[in-house]
């Protein structure tokens, strides 16, 4: 078996490690079973950014609010002509944004309630709240447990995009400029 990256986040932590495939992809592996084991796993509180490191964890699937979503992209016969629909998302602390691919034709919120528990989005990112203020991620695609949603509405395609976020302008050692935007000028 093919073993993965896996990112969770619950409720109160964010947990990663590494999770054996048991199907070609993710999503497929998390909605056919009701529990996975992880190991080497970091466990990050959210509340105090306390971080502890297990040797494995069994986590079940109604504790997960979201899996970053890594690994194959699974068989490509089994895909099907579909949509992709801008839509909003709060699960627990979490606020996702991203795209939720449905049928042409069918309205997205409606398709959701129609799906296995673990629901894949594109071009995703989620915002949560930390210690040091509101974090922001891009995932690229993440999977929402859809039993623990609490709200879902229609977006449009800029509420979807990640938003500029500021430039560090700060002075260190260690900061090294990638953009070539930092020290311009200066």
């Amino acid at each position: 078996m093919q073993q993965v990256e896996f990112v969770a986040y619950g409720e109160d932590c964010l947990l990663s490690g590494v999770v054996r495939m048991q199907a070609d992809r993710l999503t497929d592996m998390l909605n056919d079973h009701d529990e996975y084991l992880l190991v080497d796993v970091l466990v990050e509180g959210l509340a105090d950014e306390h971080a502890v490191e297990l040797t494995e964890v069994l986590v079940h699937r109604d504790e997960l609010l979201l899996v970053h979503a890594a690994g194959p992209r699974g068989n490509q016969d089994r895909r099907h002509r579909t949509r992709s629909h801008p839509v909003a998302i709060q699960v627990g602390p979490y606020h996702v944004r991203g795209y939720l691919h449905a049928l042409p034709g069918a309205d997205p919120v409606q398709a959701i309630r129609r799906r296995k528990p673990m629901v894949p989005l594109t071009d995703a990112w989620i915002e949560f709240p930390s210690p040091a203020g509101r974090q922001r991620r891009r995932v690229g695609t993440v999977v929402v447990n859809r039993e623990q949603i609490d709200w879902i509405v229609p977006a449009v395609d800029d509420e979807v995009e990640m938003p500029d976020l500021p430039l560090s302008f700060d002075r260190g050692p260690l900061l090294k400029d990638f953009t070539g935007a930092l020290f311009e000028g200066l």
